[in-house]
């Protein structure tokens, strides 16, 4: 008997298909970045170089999140801007370089998340105000 019947193999086939167009949209796609910094007057700095650079087209600064995490084997409660940061994948590496320059923390969070879906208005701006 087959390891897999046709349907199954079929079904298979779609999935993977559709897996490697995602991953080629996220290559060459928008994202949203998340950076924790200690706060606000950092966090607009780092925004502004990041926007004025052409790296971001928008940073979002959300004060006041409350960040719980183990640093150097002691468990820290600590107050956080959250930066909320829309670029383009292809940036990412030069966002990146870019915030650890800035950043006072030794190991900054930067997390990048792909953009599944948006107003293609929206989006469209987010390519022309970014390099």
């Amino acid at each position: 008997m087959p390891l897999l019947s046709c349907r199954s193999s079929c079904f298979f086939h779609v999935i993977f298909a559709k897996i490697f167009h995602m991953s080629k949209n996220i290559e060459a796609g928008e994202i949203v970045v998340l950076v924790t910094v200690p706060n606000e007057d950092m966090a607009a700095t780092i925004a502004k170089a990041l926007v004025e650079a052409r790296l971001a087209a928008c940073a979002n600064l959300i004060k006041g999140i409350r960040s719980i995490y183990t640093w150097q084997g002691k468990v820290e409660d600590e107050q956080e801007v959250l930066m909320i940061i829309k670029t383009q994948m292809k940036l990412f590496d030069g966002l990146k370089a870019k915030v650890k320059e800035i950043h006072s923390y030794e190991v900054p969070e930067i997390i990048a998340l792909p953009i599944a879906a948006g107003s293609e208005d929206y989006l469209n701006w987010l390519r022309r105000s970014t390099a």
